[in-house]
């Protein structure tokens, strides 16, 4: 609500005598700021909103304008000869103010204008720089204030950036991202990074600055008063005053700060941490109690997966729990959060540069990490063997996988290192070549629409793909449940197994499998061969890997469901084709996975709405087969069909 224009200088005086009489009412108090009259202090939202009685005959709700410097509310009391001083008597000079550099900075963010010129460029004794982009307009325009020598490509500062997209003005703890700052922000462990502070509101990823630290966050659509604003900043400029105020600064004597915000010591004694045997039934209670509704032996799948070969696929329904099963067994197991990070594909993906980042092609010293964290996990992953890693690409297939993601597939296989330069050994902390470290694990998660491509074979064959199926039971118990899950309460409850986690997906030593197996996998060999889709040496190796992890993580699988989840992960996500293709091989796939021969499966199986696939006296692989028949029924409705479903 704006304040009325009809407000005079009478109106405001007889506020003021209406004061003086009664008194200052409660909560009716300033808090920052007085205004002067008679050489006596006042609330001046409070002479204002008395003010309005005497002109419009009623007391105008305070709550419903700002006051503040250079708000409505102080500029009527200043040009009727109010005069605005701090709440201890000092009066405000123009270098004390900057709110109104704000506001303007907030509206020329919404322009194409670039220039900066204008701006003021020093604010209580700190240079001032104000950037809207280069050439074209930034995605997130800033202001920062540096005190020699550190600047915003190498420094900490006190910063504004302006997050257009999602309304959101964050005052920062600024840390540069070119090069490593000379000292640190003494941060406790309250303080939270832009990307957790994204993360944790809903807002996803970052474009940039997401290592810098949230000191305050204003939502630009409804900004606090002017007072408030000012006293935030003063109080983030006295911090970093003082900061800088200590000549002899040591930087072991103040608080480390890491991705996590969390304190820690130079080295991390990971032999102090009690060691447990891997339990994924003890994940799955703790997942339960964080809201997460997942079956035992979806989540043996997943983690054996994982100890297999570090790259699982999980497909399926949408919103049914992919990327929060990958995020959720993450925190668990891991110590710090700085051991996973979630990256949202983009559907503009055309390179490897969204993942590794890239050397500028001006400073020739200088590489620009990716904003997304993986750069600097794999190269934390390769000094902390003893800590399990993850990558978690959220929506993988939004752009072409193969394209960025050939450098990664590649190295999985031949464990020779990435190339990112070659003319220096490091470029600002990052060298020339990463290694792909044992203890890295990417989950990528997918979603089939319009908008998405497909998997190739070289994609499919170096992943066990999971696929995702809600059933009618466990919708029934998310609907009784709490509905929103909290992670927070898995937080490092299974880092005690993590070693042993590590131990088993190193092992890569298994147990020839009994002649029976062998046989299942030859005659779907045969099989899958006449489609194009057959499987190679890499593929039966890990199958075998498969099997045996299988039942080290459950004990008491049996041998029919340790095929039944080899042949659904590894052999039959490649499977796609018309349906003139397709039936034949989906009648005689599915013919190996009953007890015995059925010649009327189309009719029997396949087509029946009454069919029991859980029935073990007739059904083998109950898995397998009711993909087969889903896949079946899709090839005779659509003509064509795959294994990746909407």
């Amino acid at each position: 609500m704006s304040i009325p224009s009809n407000i005079t200088k009478e109106h405001l005086e007889k506020a003021v005598e209406k004061i003086d009489k009664e008194g200052i009412p409660p909560n009716g108090d300033s808090q920052y700021y007085d205004a002067l009259y008679n050489g006596k202090p006042y609330p001046a939202k409070l002479i204002v909103s008395y003010a309005n009685f005497f002109a419009n005959g009623e007391i105008l709700d305070r709550r419903t304008f700002k006051g503040g410097l250079d708000t409505p509310c102080f500029q009527l009391l200043e040009i009727n000869d109010f005069q605005i001083v701090k709440k201890n008597g000092t009066p405000i000079l123009d270098d004390e103010t900057f709110y109104t550099v704000l506001i303007n900075f907030l509206e020329q963010s919404e322009t194409g204008n670039l220039k900066t010129k204008h701006f003021k460029d020093t604010f209580k004794g700190l240079k001032v720089k104000v950037s809207f982009g280069q050439g074209v307009s930034a995605q997130i325009p800033w202001i920062s204030f540096l005190i020699h020598p550190h600047t915003t490509s190498e420094g900490i500062y006190p910063g504004y950036l302006f997050y257009k997209d999602i309304n959101r003005l964050i005052l920062s703890y600024g840390i540069s991202e070119t090069k490593n700052p000379p000292m640190t922000w003494p941060l406790s462990k309250e303080e939270k990074t832009i990307k957790q502070f994204f993360r944790e509101n809903g807002f996803g990823q970052p474009k940039r600055y997401g290592d810098s630290y949230v000191f305050r966050s204003y939502n630009t659509l409804d900004l606090p008063d002017a007072e408030i604003i000012e006293n935030d900043l003063d109080e983030i400029i006295k911090i970093y005053k003082t900061v800088n105020s200590k000549k002899e600064i040591q930087q072991n004597d103040l608080l480390q700060m890491n991705k996590t915000n969390e304190v820690v010591s130079p080295v991390d004694n990971a032999n102090e941490i009690e060691k447990e045997s891997l339990n994924t039934s003890t994940f799955l209670e703790d997942a339960k109690a964080g809201g997460l509704q997942f079956s035992k032996k979806l989540i043996d799948r997943f983690v054996s997966s994982l100890c297999t070969k570090p790259f699982v696929i999980l497909t399926g329904l949408s919103g049914s729990g992919k990327t929060k099963l990958a995020q959720a067994f993450a925190n668990w197991i891991c110590q710090k959060e700085n051991q996973f990070c979630i990256v949202p594909v983009g559907a503009d993906w055309t390179n490897r540069e969204p993942l590794l980042g890239y050397s500028n092609a001006i400073e020739k010293d200088e590489y620009v990490k990716p904003e997304n964290g993986i750069l600097d996990l794999l190269i934390e992953a390769k000094d902390n063997s003893h800590k399990p890693f993850f990558i978690i690409l959220d929506e993988m297939n939004l752009s072409h996988v193969e394209r960025y993601f050939a450098d990664f597939l590649s190295i999985m296989e031949t464990g020779e290192d990435i190339v990112l330069f070659k003319d220096l050994e490091k470029k600002n902390g990052v060298p020339a070549h990463v290694t792909w470290p044992n203890n890295v694990f990417i989950v990528g998660t997918v979603n089939i629409d319009e908008t998405t491509y497909m998997f190739s074979p070289k994609v499919l064959d170096r992943a066990n793909t999971i696929e995702f199926r809600i059933t009618a039971e466990e919708m029934a118990d998310f609907l009784d449940s709490n509905g929103k899950p909290d992670l927070s309460i898995l937080k490092g409850k299974g880092v005690k197994m993590a070693s042993d986690f590590l131990e088993i997906s190193s092992n890569k030593k298994y147990e020839k499998p009994v002649d029976s197996v062998n046989t299942v996998l030859l005659n779907f060999f045969k099989e899958l061969k006449k489609t194009g889709a057959e499987f190679g040496y890499r593929s039966a190796t890990e199958i075998h890997h498969l099997l045996y992890n299988l039942s080290v993580i459950n004990k008491h699988i049996e041998d029919d469901e340790k095929i039944d989840i080899a042949i659904m992960q590894k052999l039959l996500p490649k499977l796609h084709g018309s349906r003139r293709k397709l039936v034949p091989i989906l009648t005689t796939l599915g013919q190996f996975c009953l007890t015995s021969h059925n010649e009327r499966i189309e009719k029997e199986v396949f087509l029946s709405t009454d069919f029991t696939f859980k029935d073990k006296e007739v059904v083998k692989y109950p898995l397998s087969l009711e993909k087969l028949s889903r896949m079946y029924n899709g090839v005779i409705e659509n003509g064509f069909a795959s294994y990746a479903e909407a």
